[in-house]
């Protein structure tokens, strides 16, 4: 058995890209998300198709005990490479949102990754890089009404995944932040797209072409991707707006977005 890759969320739309991308390259994998019926659907079908060993072991991420039981079950392995997809998107004014709801956020998007980004380095194959993706957002860039928690918590992960990069750069280990605009990895999130119109669809990217172009940045080294000339385009020239302004454009956005589909 050669070292692994180990991706969270494997069975959502991206997480299931990046495993379809990984194993097409070869490489032996380990996946987690929480339902054990699509783990034990999706591991042999890309043993079979690739032929790659693929274990598997269903994990509540937001539960410390719950993250416990996953690494009882990868001791004695070897990995060669993290890929933190696990993640979980809001929309709603925060005044309307249940308190255990925003904490599922957090513990989701913020917590999981960084005790598996911890929990995983001691397991790491020396004898290779490791590579760590972690999957953020294009919204960790602004302040996002209507997606406030949401959008923070990807700063959050950006801003950690460029500190931890400079910390373990002399160690073999490179790290890349994933920011990616709309995905169409659920039905929410399609939904979401429709509701803000043509720029919805402008900045939308392909699953398979965003998981592949992050691999292969992360082989490459690279701090950060951002998938999309459009969308950097706008990153680049948000920087001339004041924060303040673009989250009243933000706002508006979003508000029309929200009222459609509460319409619709």
């Amino acid at each position: 058995m050669h070292s692994m890759y180990l991706i969270t969320g494997a069975t959502g739309g991206l997480g299931k890209a990046f495993a379809v991308e990984c194993a097409s390259r070869g490489w032996d994998l380990f996946l987690t998300d929480l339902s054990e019926e699509r783990l034990g659907a999706l591991a042999p079908a890309l043993e079979r198709t690739y032929g790659v060993e693929v274990r598997y072991q269903s994990s509540d991420l937001t539960l410390a005990t719950s993250r416990a039981v996953l690494f009882g079950g990868i001791q004695g392995l070897r990995f060669r490479g993290l890929i933190n997809v696990a993640g979980l998107d809001n929309e709603g004014f925060f005044m309307d949102r249940r308190s255990d709801e925003i904490t599922t956020i957090i513990r989701l998007n913020i917590e999981s990754a960084l005790m598996m980004t911890h929990g995983l380095l001691p397991c790491r194959d020396n004898a290779v890089p490791f590579r760590i993706i972690n999957v953020s957002s294009l919204g960790a860039y602004f302040a996002m009404p209507i997606k406030a928690t949401y959008a923070a918590s990807k700063r959050f992960l950006l801003d950690f995944s460029l500190a931890l990069r400079n910390e373990l750069r002399d160690e073999n280990v490179t790290v890349t932040v994933l920011c990616p605009a709309g995905l169409p990895t659920t039905e929410g999130c399609i939904e979401a797209i429709d509701a803000q119109g043509l720029m919805g669809q402008l900045t939308t990217e392909n699953i398979g072409a965003v998981a592949h172009q992050a691999v292969e940045s992360a082989l490459r080294g690279r701090a950060t991707v951002i998938p999309g000339w459009l969308n950097r385009t706008l990153l680049l020239l948000s920087g001339l707006v004041p924060p303040a302004s673009i989250a009243e454009l933000v706002g508006t956005r979003w508000r029309l977005a929200h009222r459609w589909r509460a319409a619709g």
